[in-house]
Order: C-alpha cells, then structure tokens, then sequence
C-alpha cells in the first residue's frame, strides 16, 4: 500500500446466522422432545400434517440440513424421516442436530454454494431459510401439543428481516407452499409476524 492509497474503514461484523441456526434447532429439539403419545394424531397449523407426519417431516429436514452443508443434494434425503419410528424422533432430531452442528462449525460453509430447488444461494442465505423453517415447524408442533416455548429475539431475528424477500405478499400459489399472509398488529411479537407473514394464524 503507497501513502497515496486511500484506507477503507472496516464495517459492521456481518452477524454470523449459523448462531440463529443452532438455536432454531435446539428450540426444536426441546418442543419435540416434550410430545406425548397421545399426541402424534393431532392436527397442526401446516396444511395436511398431522403432529406424527410434521415430526417425521422435521427429522427429514435436520438431516438434509447437514447434508447440504457439506455440499450434498437436496433430493438424496426423502421428505419424511420413515425410518424413524413413533416416539423415536427425539433421539433422531438429536443425531440430525449434531450432523448439522459439525457441518456447519466451518466458517466456509457461509460461501458455499448450496443447490436448492429454487436455486444455488450462499451458505449464509441458507442458513437463514432452514432457520426460518426449522422456527416455523417448531411453532407449527407447539401450537398443536399445547406448549408455549421461549423465542429468542436472536434466533428471530434473521428470519424476520428477509421474510418479504424470501417470500414475497403475493402470489402465494403453487408452487409457493405458504397461505396468504395473515394480518397482525403493528405490536405484534416477533413470532406471530413471523408465522403471519408465512400464512399461519398467530394464536
């Protein structure tokens, strides 16, 4: 550098969203954990899953969440976690999460290249969109099975910021898998702007 050159101030940190990652999955863990068998049959607020199929579904995901980090295909890891068996999704949501916890411990992963099916993004973008869809089928099993987890702002807060670019008002037909959006308070909690925004009717 010559004295002629000028300095460039450094900027803000960019908030790493593996943080917000990590605490989506662990809320998950502990909703998921705490229902009962007489449970699994109930309804849930996602269209078409009842609590038994929205755990299978949620298990699938944790895996595909590791498995794309390390920069595997989405589609080798099926929609539903069959081979788990009822009452067994706690102990899997706890294998997923530390699969998805040493994949993503590399800071590379934030640059990654990550192949989803609407397109390739940066680590650091999906990180946020399995965020999001980790808090929302975490919400999803907590209004069926009567639990009312603690939200942390920190783990909100990314989701909450890209929520309109990720998925805009409208349209919300196929193959957009979110209702339309659900009006709410200016004052409404960060959750319940969250799960408005992707269709779901805050309780």
């Amino acid at each position: 550098m010559t004295e002629s050159t000028p300095t460039r101030a450094a900027g803000p940190a960019r908030p790493d969203p593996r943080e917000a990652l990590a605490g989506a999955v662990a809320l998950a863990g502990e909703v998921i954990a705490r229902i009962r068998p007489e449970q699994y049959g109930l309804t849930t607020p996602c269209p078409d899953y009842d609590v038994r199929d929205l755990c299978r579904h949620l298990v699938s995901v944790g895996r595909r969440v590791a498995v794309l980090g390390g920069g595997g295909d989405f589609h080798s890891v099926p929609h539903f976690a069959g081979d788990v068996a009822d009452g067994r999704w706690s102990a899997a949501w706890e294998a997923a999460a530390k699969d998805i916890a040493a994949v993503w411990s590399d800071p590379a992963v934030l640059d990654r290249e990550i192949a989803l099916p609407w397109g390739a993004v940066p680590g650091a973008v999906a990180a946020v969109n399995h965020t999001t869809e980790f808090v929302l089928h975490t919400w999803d099993l907590a209004v069926a099975t009567g639990q009312e987890p603690e939200w942390d702002p920190a783990v909100l807060s990314g989701p909450l910021a890209a929520m309109r670019r990720a998925v805009p008002a409208e349209p919300r037909t196929a193959p957009v898998p979110f209702g339309p959006v659900v009006p709410v308070p200016e004052d409404a909690s960060a959750i319940d702007r969250l799960v408005a925004w992707y269709g779901r009717r805050p309780r």
